[in-house]
């Protein structure tokens, strides 16, 4: 059975951070239907003074952060030690897990584009061991199909095979469409499927989608995606929905109000962090 439209969603422009210019794609207003993608920004801009002013140290605990710049660059450090910039075509992966800190700058480039998403930990993964990761343009495969070509960010795509997270599965593709080539991706029957239109209109399962729009599909076997005129960019996350309570205040994200409580809490002591880097042993 093929996927067709549940759910169509553009959010709303919102300044971020230190004054960063983006667009919440989604929120809290959609955490059921996209379960488990908690949160999706977008960035599109050619005015360095959009995003320049980053985002500052700031804690997150019981999500993953996955930040894929398809043009532009960011730079990371965290608590663990950790600093790294990726650019065009690469993706930060950071597991929160029982909590980090950590700060993002966004340098000036000739246009800042991509996206960020929350990923939800399951109950029993909310306290993991932190942890951050660069995907390297050199281990994303490129894999090309009649009228276009798919970027294998994450997960699995056939028999290819990209990275994986320790946590929920997330196939991550970037799927490059010319004018009416057609991509059809298999799915399994219960896999929770969305994607986004990053760059020009697209058909996503035979109905037309604007830019800059994001979609929740019904369960099926199958989605299909089809360039639009100018061709199309799309990026598609499947996963497996949780169907877990959420309880979400500002960058932390537990399953009950005393969780969120207690992480409140910890932040005032200073205890919060449970994991620091050890320099003698590299870590």
């Amino acid at each position: 059975m093929k996927r067709t439209i549940r759910k169509a969603v553009t959010g709303f422009r919102t300044v971020d951070g230190a004054g960063v210019n983006l667009v919440r794609v989604l929120g809290r207003d959609n955490v059921e239907e996209f379960d488990p993608i908690l949160m999706l920004d977008s960035f599109d801009s050619t005015d360095p003074a959009d995003y320049t002013a980053g985002f500052p140290m700031h804690p997150h605990r019981g999500i993953e952060t996955v930040s894929y710049l398809y043009r532009g660059r960011m730079v990371h450090r965290d608590t663990l030690g950790n600093e790294d910039q990726i650019s065009d075509g690469e993706v930060q992966w950071m597991n929160s897990g029982s909590g980090i800190l950590h700060e993002e700058q966004v340098p000036a480039a000739e246009r800042l584009l991509g996206v960020q998403l929350w990923l939800n930990l399951p109950e029993e993964d909310k306290m993991s061991v932190p942890t951050y990761r660069a995907i390297r343009k050199d281990e994303i495969r490129e894999i090309p199909f009649e009228g276009g070509f798919l970027r294998l960010l994450a997960g699995a795509y056939g028999a290819y095979q990209g990275h994986r997270g320790d946590h929920l599965p997330l196939d991550y593709y970037d799927v490059h469409l010319d004018e009416d080539a057609e991509l059809v991706i298999p799915t399994e029957e219960d896999e929770s499927v969305m994607v986004f239109t990053l760059l020009g209109d697209a058909l996503v399962a035979d109905e037309p989608v604007r830019e800059k729009t994001a979609v929740k599909l019904t369960e099926g076997d199958s989605l299909s995606l089809r360039g639009a005129a100018g061709g199309s960019q799309i990026l598609v996350m499947k996963s497996r929905a949780l169907h877990e309570p959420v309880a979400w205040a500002g960058s932390i994200v537990m399953n009950s109000r005393q969780e969120l409580s207690e992480a409140f809490l910890e932040l005032e002591e200073g205890t919060f962090i449970r994991e620091r880097p050890d320099f003698n042993t590299g870590r």
